[in-house]
């Protein structure tokens, strides 16, 4: 993945934890086969670099419904190879364990039933030798299927395995940025802050400005990149009215005034379901600020840290940036409004990509001609179209290969566990 390290718990080592399969001495021998190949096999060695120096207890735990244990994630993700490339389409392909269908499945209904989400961390069965034996076994049968496809491939052209294989690359991609964002949750609980030596950079704002977008008829979506979700397109036509937008992220010291001028405080910036939230939970300050001693401090992956004021203010809800963005009498940009800004003017706007998540005022939903594809693989994007905003630009854990002006991230509008930032935007 693109601006991460290898992840090192600072506490000693636990011997009872067992160590990192066979795979990366697999991974070595066989990186030259092809570039399918080695995509496949870097892909996997990432998730596990992720998990390095992790204790077992690290990889169990699961810290609210939102999130997995990082066992789950790395069980998921080889279930979702098995499931859909090697039953259907290796011949006389034996899956590893068949109770994994359920333990496994997230949200696949046309599979089966789901084990329920909430309880994942109860899953202490199969242990963590068991599952990272499923993955080198999932990791051999699927170099198998690549090495040699004539021998071993059923039901498909080469071509259709190749978009197959790498649709699910790209899907274990996504949850290795959701196994570093569960994964801070999850410690940001324990009340010594602990560290794992991930250095979260981002790029300072230094002289914000308001960029003003002329009106006009633009094409919005996938331009043939490389690889895409299927809710980035189809490519179709959407008229933008003449929009102003920020060229720098809202930084922590703007946010902070925010605070101090009791935004939180006011109901007139909320909107009455993020009023309702916001109270019955006690929300007062981004996820993961922490005052002591009136000094603001900030929770990371390196530990807790003193609130650099400088920085995007991150982990934020989309009730608390569209409150924010009523409270300095501005707005949150369309997605539209998003897209058409990165891609003809992408060099005068900062903090575009690989910074934070940036919510927009859009809700999730097909584009114009979207159709899912048939079968499971349908489910993978069409069924969330409902009651969810979109964000845009990817975070500094999003793998480098999502970062393009089309992709669609979405989550539920009081989601702040994501590095997900702010963006004004403004109708001129």
């Amino acid at each position: 993945m693109k601006n991460t390290q290898s992840i090192a718990d600072e506490t000693q080592s636990n011997e009872s934890t067992p160590s990192l399969p066979d795979t990366v001495q697999l991974i070595s021998s066989l990186s030259n086969i092809s570039e399918l190949t080695d995509v496949f096999l870097s892909t996997r060695q990432s998730s596990l670099t992720i998990c390095q120096n992790l204790s077992a207890e690290d990889l169990q735990a699961q810290s609210m419904p939102d999130a997995s244990p990082l066992k789950w994630h790395l069980a998921h993700t080889s279930w979702a190879f098995e499931t859909f490339i090697l039953k259907p389409h290796k011949n006389n392909y034996q899956v590893f364990d068949k109770d994994y269908e359920y333990l496994f499945n997230s949200y696949y209904n046309a599979v089966g039933q789901q084990f329920p989400r909430p309880q994942r961390g109860l899953l202490t069965r199969p242990d963590l030798s068991t599952i990272f034996q499923y993955r080198k076994y999932i990791d051999e049968q699927m170099l198998a299927l690549l090495t040699s496809p004539n021998a071993h491939v059923i039901n498909l052209t080469h071509q259709q395995l190749e978009q197959l294989v790498l649709l699910f690359i790209n899907h274990e991609q996504q949850h290795q940025e959701l196994m570093l964002t569960d994964l801070k949750h999850l410690l940001s609980i324990n009340p010594t802050y602990p560290s794992v030596d991930y250095i979260e950079t981002l790029t300072p704002s230094k002289n914000k400005q308001m960029l003003e977008i002329d009106a006009g008829l633009f094409s919005i979506g996938h331009n043939n990149e490389t690889f895409y979700f299927d809710n980035e397109g189809p490519r179709h036509q959407f008229y933008v009215n003449a929009f102003r937008i920020a060229t720098e992220l809202v930084s922590n010291a703007e946010y902070l005034a925010f605070i101090e001028d009791n935004g939180y405080q006011t109901p007139d910036h909320w909107l009455s379901e993020a009023w309702q939230k916001i109270n019955a939970n006690n929300i007062n300050h981004p996820l993961y600020w922490v005052k002591k001693e009136n000094q603001w401090f900030e929770y990371t992956l390196s530990g807790l840290v003193p609130l650099n004021l400088h920085q995007p203010v991150k982990h934020i809800s989309y009730f608390e940036a569209n409150a924010f963005a009523n409270w300095c009498d501005k707005r949150l940009p369309t997605e539209q409004e998003w897209e058409v800004a990165a891609r003809n003017h992408g060099d005068q706007l900062q903090q575009l990509f690989n910074q934070l998540w940036q919510w927009t005022s859009s809700s999730y939903a097909a584009y114009p001609g979207f159709t899912p594809p048939p079968g499971a693989i349908g489910e993978y994007n069409g069924k969330f179209m409902v009651n969810q905003y979109v964000l845009r630009g990817g975070s500094i854990v999003t793998p480098a290969g999502h970062i393009r002006c089309s992709y669609r991230n979405f989550f539920y509008p009081d989601a702040c566990w994501q590095y997900s930032g702010i963006r004004l935007a403004e109708t001129i």
